[in-house]
């Protein structure tokens, strides 16, 4: 039966934004008018920093004014920046030196949009992420103030795993997660899109059961650990799959979108 749902939270890349598109469609952007129009906050719970989201959405500002940035480091409400946690320091200086003498990984800081090579080597990330890889820029440590940083390592997906369980084991001040092959988010420990959500509930006053939470990847497990309601695409990796309440269509196929237009309707498009 239709829940009150009042909060409406997306993941972007392969959730609503198909693989090599550099825009979601236009039904997904009318979706989300839908949404705002039936008084239900909607907006994206991201890896990526807060300046690289509009240009997804053509650039509606209303689409992302809401939203959980970096992976809930950063925490939006009505256009208003509410949270934003930064790394802990020590720890990244302390991880920048444990993968300059790792084999073939490295260490990405953020500056805004710009990828900071602070450990590795530009070759080693040409296979991970070859479009941070093109436009990185070495530097000589981890800068004062990091919110968004990364883990990379050129190798396969047993290989990558293991990194991040080592990773995990020597420096417990952070959490890290398995984003993609070669690749991994880095967050201060217990801040994650799940501890965002949580804040944005309690900041609008609902329950977590008045949420709903769309993914498809490793680091949309914290937040669909922390809203019950929460909805794995079809192309999901499995983890997602196996830990999503429900489940819909591809992301090709516009099936957030079909869900979030029911969901501005008052109907509860879920079964399975």
């Amino acid at each position: 039966m239709p829940r009150n749902t009042k909060l409406i939270l997306c993941d972007i890349d392969n959730t609503i934004l198909p693989h090599g598109q550099g825009r979601v469609s236009q039904r997904t952007i009318d979706a989300f008018h839908a949404a705002l129009a039936a008084g239900i906050h909607v907006g994206p719970a991201s890896g990526r920093g807060v300046d690289w989201i509009p240009p997804f959405f053509g650039g509606d500002g209303a689409c992302c004014a809401t939203c959980l940035a970096t992976n809930g480091l950063q925490v939006y409400l009505d256009g208003k920046l509410v949270h934003e946690q930064l790394q802990p320091h020590d720890a990244l200086v302390r991880l920048a030196e444990i993968l300059a003498d790792t084999p073939r990984a490295g260490l990405l800081c953020f500056d805004d949009a710009t990828p900071l090579l602070v450990a590795g080597s530009r070759e080693d990330l040409e296979g991970p992420f070859p479009a941070y890889a093109e436009r990185c820029v070495p530097v000589d440590a981890v800068p004062a103030k990091v919110v968004k940083a990364n883990v990379f390592v050129d190798t396969d997906e047993t290989g990558t795993r293991e990194l991040i369980a080592r990773l995990s084991r020597e420096v417990p001040e952070l959490d890290f997660d398995y984003a993609l092959l070669g690749y991994s988010n880095v967050m201060p420990r217990g801040y994650n899109k799940g501890s965002g959500a949580r804040m944005l509930c309690d900041l609008l006053g609902i329950g977590a059961d008045e949420a709903v939470a769309f993914g498809d990847g490793g680091n949309d497990l914290p937040l669909f650990s922390a809203v019950p309601n929460s909805v794995a695409v079809a192309n999901a990796q499995p983890e997602a799959a196996a830990a999503a309440r429900w489940h819909i269509g591809r992301c090709d196929e516009d099936a957030v979108a079909k869900a979030i237009e029911a969901l501005a309707a008052g109907e509860w498009p879920f079964s399975a």
